[in-house]
């Protein structure tokens, strides 16, 4: 068949119209999830009274995120990407009120609940990511993949630095100054949600079933998933790199704006840090994917896990307080994470069979948010302890395994990606 074919035209029309939908829905997404990044250990130290119990906040976040991201991966496979995203942002939405409630009744165990179900928006925000590809080409997967990463950029980077607005807006509900991020995030997700509702037709996934050959396999979701990787060893070393990268972002990230106030830093600087990091993840994304279809996967998830040992380095290394190093080691933390979770989503999504596709990456998500999660509790005890600089040094280590998956993936054929239609 043609490549000029009227089907042809119409996948690729659906894919342009499902890129900018995904592209729309992310920034207003990332809005609600990263406003609250600046200020949700500081909640969770005021309410609980204790820097052990900190970075819980951000870890039950992670935790929901990866619970989440399993269960919208099932609803996907029933009823399409865009049940299952509308779905993790309503979720989402609820979480963030339940934060604010939090705040107003001073109760810790309130706030981990919403915090956790904030998690389901992070679980719908990676969930797009994986959209982005059911339509794409192999050839231009990783672009399609990043492109949707990258437009987070523009609530994430503009989030952190709305601690003004969020501030009015909790004079005015007359809540605690700390809660105004959540409720500020909690409309953004319930924009992103409209938008997918009103504008992801048709809905890609179904549409890429839709034009495959049925090869659908009997059996529990994990024995799906338990085969796929069983057949296709490069599966494992994607989930590797990506657990490690996550593991390693997280356990920093949580914990850093601790370390900077603890030396002096007001809220503002704070955030300006914050979205120094979040700029690093986001927005070199599409060059990020340019590199991982031209010079290839593995090589690229390589790159991220050096760049994420010099940004542990970097951040170990720094005063508490404001300094160029703290600063930097936000940046490059981003950036390392950026390259290694582009290029080991990429290869989720390039070899995941098509009858256990929304199997294989709600495991491999799944996966990352418990290593992540592990990795922020984790992180409160460390500070809590030897200090910061011994957290890096527990990062450091965790940044190694991603090197370790770009080997891995390499000997198992990284190169050679499933067909879209098979």
């Amino acid at each position: 068949m043609s490549a000029f074919t009227p089907v042809a035209l119409d996948v690729a029309s659906i894919q342009r119209r499902t890129i900018r939908t995904l592209v729309a829905s992310q920034a207003f997404g990332a809005v609600g999830l990263t406003i609250g990044i600046a200020t949700a250990s500081l909640l969770a130290e005021e309410i609980s009274g204790s820097e052990r119990q900190a970075g819980l906040a951000q870890t039950s976040q992670v935790l929901g995120a990866a619970v989440a991201a399993y269960l919208l991966a099932l609803l996907m496979a029933r009823r399409g990407r865009r049940f299952g995203l509308v779905t993790g942002n309503l979720i989402g939405a609820g979480g963030g009120v339940l934060c604010v409630v939090a705040g107003v009744l001073e109760s810790m165990p309130v706030l981990l609940l919403g915090a956790t179900l904030l998690g389901a928006t992070t679980a719908a925000n990676n969930g797009a990511r994986y959209a982005a590809t059911d339509l794409a080409e192999p050839r231009h997967r990783a672009r399609s993949l990043a492109v949707v990463v990258w437009a987070t950029t523009i609530g994430a980077v503009v989030g952190p630095n709305l601690t003004g607005l969020s501030t009015w807006v909790a004079a005015r509900l007359h809540i605690p100054d700390l809660t105004g991020p959540f409720a500020v995030g909690a409309v953004g997700m319930l924009l992103s949600a409209l938008l997918l509702f009103v504008r992801l037709r048709p809905d890609p996934l179904l549409t890429a079933q839709a034009g495959s050959p049925s090869t659908s396999r009997g059996g529990t979701s994990w024995g799906r998933v338990s085969d796929a990787v069983r057949e296709r060893p490069v599966l494992a070393a994607a989930v590797l790199g990506l657990a490690g990268a996550h593991a390693v972002m997280v356990s920093v990230m949580v914990m850093t704006p601790l370390h900077m106030a603890h030396g002096g830093s007001h809220l503002d600087v704070i955030g300006y840090g914050i979205s120094l990091h979040v700029l690093g993840m986001f927005a070199f994304s599409p060059l990020v994917g340019l590199a991982a279809d031209k010079a290839g996967r593995a090589p690229v998830l390589a790159v991220g896990g050096v760049v994420l040992i010099g940004a542990v380095l970097l951040c170990g290394s720094s005063p508490e307080g404001t300094s160029w190093r703290i600063f930097a080691g936000l940046f490059w933390l981003g950036l390392g994470w950026s390259l290694a979770s582009v290029a080991a989503s990429t290869l989720v999504a390039d070899h995941a069979p098509p009858e256990a596709r929304t199997d294989v990456q709600g495991a491999a998500d799944l996966v990352m948010g418990l290593s992540a999660a592990a990795a922020g509790g984790l992180a409160g005890v460390i500070v809590g302890g030897p200090g910061f600089g011994w957290l890096n040094v527990f990062a450091g280590c965790l940044a190694a395994v991603v090197v370790v998956a770009a080997v891995w993936a390499t000997r198992h054929g990284a190169r050679r990606p499933v067909q879209v239609f098979e």
